[in-house]
């Protein structure tokens, strides 16, 4: 119904019939419930809004996404309801706007939306349109930018290996230089008298112990770029779990930190690489007991379902923002002034190298929560619903016709 037809029929409804006006609400009861029901049936999110940003309504895709109530988020503020939405900066003028967002909550997505500003008055005459608020459409692309993603971390691993290959070589051969001609010191000092020999033999093994201890960097470093074949066995991932905390159980305690294992005990056995494994489960417990610093909990749960076994690890520190989180992967990125950037890139190699996902989500509560799923490999077979009955066969017309 246009909205010239509204505002011509409000000045005559006291020369109408009552129940013709009875008729007429009706109908339009009617048609707002059916367009209502169209627009929840759609998958994109639809969000309405008068000129000030609050929300007049939204559809069942758009709560699903944001995780709102229809109910008490009618009337309210969308940039209240939509944390870290730009709304200030959307809604200007009467030309639409397309924007990308990331999402932590209820589930990690990235969507693409536009913002369409909505006119009301006589169509006619564009001079006398006024500005009656805006309408969201929102898409999914998570899996698009996903893909997109996974392309651009395969050129930055290949670039780091290449890089990793280089720098392996240049530092190694100085360091095996440097041992040979340690070891031909030493073997002079020891000809020298005792006394001044002794006083130069102590910082002589100091250095050959740096030496080795910066060989064994370039070489986990190395391990730690290169793709490495798994070497699968069926395992117990209760116990790996177990077996990586165990290794940071001194820096727990030392840290005042709780530890809470809410293993699964009907965890299926899974057929994966336990040290690599175990590797990524020590890389993300070893990050959480950094972000507590002192005091805390690391809560640690596992559980299985017909795809899937799922491992969390939920913290109690400051939490990350937005930004961080979307970069929490990348090569080299981190936050700590000492640390590598490397562990949880590694981490989320090895967990897709064996199928699974990763993911990270902030908790209501507060701090962090990574999230591993591993696909089981003693999957039953599934029966999918029945689809829909087979079209007639078409058969050609006979040569009589």
């Amino acid at each position: 119904m246009k909205r010239a037809f509204l505002d011509k029929l409000l000045p005559r409804l006291r020369r109408v019939q009552p129940e013709d006006v009875e008729a007429f609400f009706v109908e339009l009861a009617h048609d707002r419930r059916f367009f209502e029901t169209i627009f929840n049936a759609i998958r994109e999110g639809v969000i309405v809004t008068d000129v000030v940003g609050s929300v007049v309504y939204l559809n069942t895709a758009a709560c699903s996404l944001f995780g709102l109530d229809a109910a008490s988020a009618l009337g309210r503020p969308l940039a209240e309801k939509i944390s870290g939405l730009r709304w200030k900066e959307l809604a200007q003028g009467r030309e639409a706007v397309t924007r990308d967002i990331e999402i932590f909550h209820p589930v990690h997505r990235v969507l693409n939306f536009y913002v369409v500003p909505l006119m009301s008055g006589d169509e006619e005459a564009s001079d006398k349109l006024r500005h009656a608020g805006y309408a969201l459409i929102m898409r999914d692309f998570t899996d698009r930018h996903r893909a997109a993603q996974e392309t651009l971390e395969s050129e930055r691993a290949a670039a780091l290996q290449l890089l990793a290959a280089g720098v392996a070589h240049e530092i190694g051969n100085p360091l095996n230089s440097l041992n040979i001609h340690l070891q031909l010191l030493e073997r002079r000092l020891k000809k020298l008298p005792e006394g001044p020999s002794e006083k130069l033999l102590q910082p002589l093994e100091v250095a050959r112990d740096e030496i080795k201890r910066l060989d064994t960097i370039v070489s986990q470093f190395l391990h730690a770029l290169r793709p490495v074949p798994l070497n699968r066995t069926f395992r117990d991932l209760n116990a790996l779990t177990r077996e990586a905390c165990g290794f940071l159980e001194p820096e727990l305690k030392s840290r005042g930190i709780n530890l809470r294992l809410e293993l699964s005990p009907g965890l299926p056995p899974l057929e994966v690489d336990q040290d690599q494994l175990k590797q990524a489960f020590f890389n993300i417990v070893k990050n959480a007991c950094e972000a507590m610093k002192q005091g805390g909990v690391l809560s640690i749960h596992t559980e299985a379902d017909a795809r899937w076994v799922n491992i969390a690890f939920t913290d109690t520190g400051a939490g990350m923002s937005d930004e961080t989180m979307a970069r929490i992967f990348e090569p080299y990125f981190t936050t700590k002034e000492a640390g590598s950037g490397l562990g949880l890139m590694i981490t989320q190699r090895i967990v897709r190298s064996h199928g699974g996902e990763i993911a990270i989500e902030k908790p209501s509560a507060g701090g962090l929560r990574i999230m591993i799923r591993l696909p089981r490999h003693d999957r039953q077979a599934h029966m999918l619903p029945p689809g829909p009955p087979p079209l007639p066969a078409l058969h050609p017309p006979s040569a009589q016709s």
